[in-house]
């Protein structure tokens, strides 16, 4: 039996911004996940989000496969991905839909006329999302002990590279145990998800242990779920952890979205001078965000 847990709770909006710095760099180096409360994303419009997701995916499949994902837009439908490449299953029972940068032009937008609501409200929620990110970054930055600018210095901010993922896990019962997500951990700089409290998320703390002990991750009311990605860890030279995580197989139906805060595309990424000495050199070489990212969606997508 997994146990639940009691992740750090940390408040965009404190105004001991040191403190609140402090405890981040505490939550990321024990955990790499933490809750994150007041950030300013109103509850009404995460219920909103949740109602438009729900009526895209009780769309007929050959409708959904109208979006099919290209630029890394779009539908994906279930099995198309594993994120554990090391299991024989078949692929991760979820749908998905991706929403990239809006200034772009490259994302799918179901017709107005089939769902009123759906671009409005996404767009909003992509919005105040990003806010929240870009305010928790310069936190991050804090406690890194870097100046609280300093990934908008580095370019990561010009632009970044963030995702709205909407996820539909559909419960479905089989005889095979096909996880909802496998093991995995994210690829970028932080994600913050929300759930619909259908419980199933759980994380990893030793991914070198075995057998590997698993822990349950409640969702908790109002708040984003955060957690770090390998693309943060590899900047702070494995300070800051990026978790082993994964959703089990869905006894019930599921809704979480996902929101991929990652680095503008050019930037390069390289370990942090606050978090390399002579004892602990750099464990990485400095690799461009874009090519690390087109690498492991390759592997995850096969493609």
């Amino acid at each position: 039996m997994s146990e639940a847990l009691q992740l750090p709770i940390i408040d965009l909006t404190s105004p001991d911004r040191l403190s609140t710095a402090n405890s981040i760099r505490q939550a990321c180096m024990e955990h790499g996940f933490f809750y994150l409360v007041n950030h300013g994303v109103e509850e009404d419009l995460v219920k909103k989000v949740f109602e438009q997701s729900s009526k895209f995916f009780s769309l007929p499949v050959e409708e959904k496969m109208k979006f099919a994902r290209k630029n890394h837009r779009g539908y994906t439908p279930v099995y198309a991905e594993k994120l554990d490449t090391s299991l024989t299953t078949k692929g991760d029972s979820k749908e998905s839909f991706y929403i990239g940068p809006l200034a772009d032009n490259l994302n799918q937008w179901p017709s107005g006329e089939d769902l009123p609501s759906w671009r409005s409200t996404m767009e909003t929620y992509y919005k105040k999302v990003l806010s929240a990110g870009t305010k928790l970054i310069s936190l991050i930055a804090l406690a890194l002990k870097l100046d609280e600018d300093f990934f908008e210095k580095v370019g990561a901010l010009n632009e970044p590279s963030a995702f709205l993922r909407m996820l539909h896990y559909p419960g479905e019962s089989s005889s095979e145990e096909i996880y909802g997500a496998s093991a995995h951990s994210d690829y970028g700089m932080i994600t913050l998800l929300v759930t619909d409290g259908v419980p199933g998320l759980q994380v990893c703390w030793d991914k070198s242990k075995q057998p590997q002990v698993w822990e349950d991750v409640p969702s908790m009311s109002g708040a984003f779920i955060v957690n770090i990605g390998d693309m943060m860890e590899r900047w702070t030279n494995c300070l800051f952890r990026s978790t082993l995580h994964r959703v089990l197989p869905p006894r019930q139906e599921r809704y979480s979205v996902a929101f991929f805060l990652d680095p503008n595309k050019d930037c390069v990424v390289e370990c942090l001078e606050s978090c390399c000495s002579e004892s602990t050199p750099p464990r990485f070489p400095p690799i461009r965000s874009s090519d690390y990212l087109k690498e492991r969606l390759r592997l995850t997508y096969g493609s």
